[in-house]
């Protein structure tokens, strides 16, 4: 068959093809930088690792959801940079498609802003959480300018977050802070305590591992010094010993030694207590 007549009987089938427009808008664009993608996996990799015990809860970055009120996928549709939907099943997911999650949106969301995406975040994306998802506490964080902002959600309406002493924002459907260390958003603790991802967790093991090994080395060392001081205290005593012991016999023979004087003395008459 030549190519003339190959494409002659392919006609009918491209003709039943149905093309997308060229134009179509994702919502899921290349992300902007390798910071960005830096800054998504680590936020994944430190709520994962402090909630490893926990499986009521589903992260993810840069994921699509799907919220159409039709229930098509070809329309209404986000990718958040970074999500959590609070008491759902912890599984693999493709995308967040909200009629097949009993209706649940996500508890917490954050963008990453750039040049090109700072203005969607701040107005259009956050009057969607806002006012269709209804998602409790949004933030948005720059990690080359630092700009950092969160919002909680009262009475239908974003409240913006205060900063602690720190510079950190609590998120309540976390339980968390979050915070800029080392140019990055971390977590942080109640009290204050960075979360560690695993390698970091890894770490601070073995820092305390070779912590306590030179604390017991030290504690050898030690133990070792009062044993060798027990050992020269035992030998002066010994020394001590040994020479009250040689006193006692020169004391004695002194004695002896008068005795004898004494008995010569009477011997010949004289009286020692005259002399």
């Amino acid at each position: 068959m030549t190519i003339a007549q190959e494409l002659d009987s392919q006609k009918g089938i491209c003709q039943d093809v149905i093309f997308p427009p060229g134009d179509l808008y994702s919502d899921e664009p290349p992300l902007e930088s390798e910071l960005h993608l830096e800054q998504i996996i680590l936020l994944l990799k430190c709520l994962k690792w402090l909630w490893r015990d926990r499986n009521d809860f589903y992260v993810a970055g840069n994921l699509t959801i799907y919220y159409s009120p039709r229930q098509l996928k070809s329309e209404h549709f986000r990718g958040p940079d970074f999500f959590v939907v609070l008491g759902t099943e912890r599984k693999s997911r493709k995308s967040w498609v909200v009629w097949e999650e009993d209706g649940k949106y996500p508890n917490v969301i954050l963008e990453i802003l750039s040049q090109s995406t700072a203005k969607t975040d701040k107005d259009l994306k956050k009057k969607i959480y806002q006012d269709t998802f209804r998602t409790h506490d949004y933030f948005w964080f720059d990690p080359y300018t630092e700009e950092f902002a969160g919002f909680h959600l009262v009475d239908g309406e974003y409240q913006p977050l205060q900063a602690s002493e720190q510079g950190h924002l609590w998120s309540h459907q976390l339980g968390l802070y979050l915070g800029i260390y080392q140019g990055l958003l971390r977590f942080f603790t109640r009290d204050g305590q960075l979360v560690a991802t695993p390698e970091e967790t890894a770490e601070q093991a073995q820092e305390t591992a070779e912590q306590a090994e030179q604390k017991a080395e030290q504690a050898k060392q030690k133990a070792e010094q009062a044993e060798q001081k027990a050992e020269e205290a035992e030998q002066k005593a010994e020394q001590a010993e040994q020479k009250a012991e040689e006193a006692e016999q020169k004391a004695e023979q002194a004695e002896q030694k008068a005795e004898r004087l004494v008995a010569k003395l009477r011997e010949l008459n004289i009286d020692p207590e005259t002399i």
